[in-house]
């Protein structure tokens, strides 16, 4: 839940405060191309998060050396959580980076990066419940049965794979529609 808050309040001055000052076109003429623009947005927003989540790991020690008997919890389990993290991390900063393009106000931003964010994760599951014929087909697209697959400290191809997936695709839609502004 902080996930679906901060990181949108993190991205939402991606490319929006660029366009409402008017320095989006000094920033589209310098002799980058826009993937590494992008990709600079991007690789600050996630490295700021992970700096955010970074100190969590003193709990998992302190708990574990708190347990009775010490050591009893299941590290699987807590280093899958954490790479789930990280791929959540990066999702979430696509899709905040790639709504930031769409308007000039970083409210705005903010607001449909919190939908978007909390669609993928929460709305897939909400739609499943709908329509229990295609149950599975519908919760396997969200977000939220990738990440708990995770959280069970089974890192399996296909759920690092449909992060990388989402990730790139807001990347792409954010290159996509920064390139319309610079024609």
């Amino acid at each position: 839940w902080i996930l679906i808050f901060l990181i949108p309040a993190v991205t939402m001055r991606s490319f929006s405060d660029e366009k409402k000052q008017g320095t989006l076109e000094l920033l589209l003429t310098k002799p980058l191309n826009i993937w590494e623009i992008v990709n600079g947005k991007f690789l600050g927003a996630v490295l700021l998060i992970v700096m955010a989540i970074v100190p969590t790991i003193i709990y998992v020690f302190v708990i574990s050396s708190l347990g009775m008997p010490e050591g009893n919890i299941d590290m699987g389990s807590t280093i899958g959580s954490y790479f789930g993290l990280l791929f959540l991390i990066g999702a979430y900063s696509a899709i905040g980076i790639f709504t930031s393009t769409l308007s000039d106000n970083q409210i705005v931003a903010f607001i449909v990066a919190v939908f978007f964010c909390f669609f993928f994760y929460f709305g897939f599951e909400g739609l499943a419940s709908l329509v229990p014929t295609i149950a599975t087909l519908i919760s396997a697209i969200g977000m939220q049965d990738h990440f708990k697959s995770m959280g069970r400290g089974v890192l399996d191809t296909r759920d690092i794979l449909y992060f990388v997936s989402i990730t790139f695709l807001f990347l792409s839609f954010t290159v996509y529609k920064l390139k319309s502004f610079k024609l």
